[in-house]
């Protein structure tokens, strides 16, 4: 495997039997409490009738698709159903499969081919800005990424540019210790803008592959989180041009429509071109997945389905979407 084959292949990823393991047990309550409703729903059916899609669509919203997305997956299906003539529940349970699969590589389209982490022709490292509110695991998310990349032959440097919170700086130095790789930080108070221009600065010294850069996670004050990512990205396009490569937004799975909400503000921030959506583990509401993906026109790369350093997992629509029906 080249050095960088196995993310250069994120927009079609393919998982091994212990990724779909993790996936299937991280998964297993939004299957449980609503998608295994939507199979029960469907089975015995003879016909779909309004009904059927009535008490689907509320299972979908209830699932925290949202009103919006739901109501797309709804009409999509309607023409299906009367275009294919559909009468029974395996059908339309295989259609229901094949729309949301559908809307999400839809979504992906406009992305496609942007987001693989390769080192730019001119021998400067790969950056990636991350943004996101304090407490969605956005360090937690940065310290996974770094350590899978790192196993896949590439050397990563990390910024500590959240220097909003002591805090902040110091789980990352930790995170750095732990998966070893180099970390430029210059404590709480500093200059986020300043660290991130000395951390791309000694990822070039170094010939490093990738820079991970944190950010301060505030959105109380939206002009200012705005003033200072731009300032951030100035200041990185003066060491590496057209940085940051990839911005990545991390959002909370289990906060369901509290993540749409998000995802709005920063987008408005900033230039969102990845998102990455944590803690589905310990929620029901994985539906959110599909409904952030076809609202915000932006792709899921990674979501994260456990607590272990491989749980964090690049996006397989496909599998995600069978996962859950399964």
């Amino acid at each position: 495997m080249g050095l960088f084959d196995f993310f250069s292949k994120s927009n079609k990823p393919t998982l091994d039997q212990n990724q779909k393991e993790t996936l299937d047990q991280g998964l297993e309550k939004t299957k449980q409490t609503f998608f295994s409703k939507i199979t029960r729903l469907l089975v015995g059916k003879s016909r779909v009738d309004q009904d059927v899609l009535d008490d689907l669509e509320e299972l979908l919203i209830t699932a925290d698709v949202g009103v919006e997305t739901t109501l797309k997956i709804i009409e999509r299906i309607e023409l299906r159903v009367s275009k294919d003539r559909v009468i029974n529940s395996d059908e339309l349970n295989q259609i229901l499969r094949d729309e949301i699969i559908a809307l999400l590589e839809e979504n992906a389209a406009n992305f496609e081919g942007q987001l693989k982490v390769e080192k730019p022709k001119d021998g400067n490292p790969y950056v990636i800005m991350v943004v996101g509110v304090n407490g969605v695991g956005k360090t937690t998310t940065i310290g996974k990424l770094a350590y899978q990349m790192k196993q896949n032959g590439l050397s990563v440097v990390l910024g500590a540019s959240d220097t909003f919170r002591a805090a902040a700086v110091d789980q990352l130095i930790i995170w750095s210790e732990r998966v070893n790789v180099p970390i430029v930080h210059q404590g709480m108070g500093a200059d986020p803008a300043s660290v991130a221009f000395d951390a791309l600065q000694s990822a070039k010294a170094q010939g490093a592959d990738v820079v991970i850069i944190d950010t301060a996670g505030r959105l109380h004050n939206k002009v200012n989180l705005m003033q200072e990512l731009s300032k951030i990205k100035r200041v990185m396009d003066k060491v590496v041009a057209d940085a940051p490569h990839e911005i990545l937004l991390v959002l909370d799975g289990s906060t369901g429509q509290n993540a749409f909400e998000q995802a709005k503000q920063f987008s408005q921030a900033t230039n969102i071109n990845a998102l990455a959506i944590t803690k589905l583990d310990g929620t029901a509401k994985g539906g959110v997945v599909i409904g952030i993906s076809d609202q915000m026109k932006i792709p899921v790369k990674y979501i994260g389905v456990g607590e272990k350093m491989e749980d964090l997992q690049m996006f397989d629509r496909k599998a995600f979407v069978e996962t859950l029906f399964h």
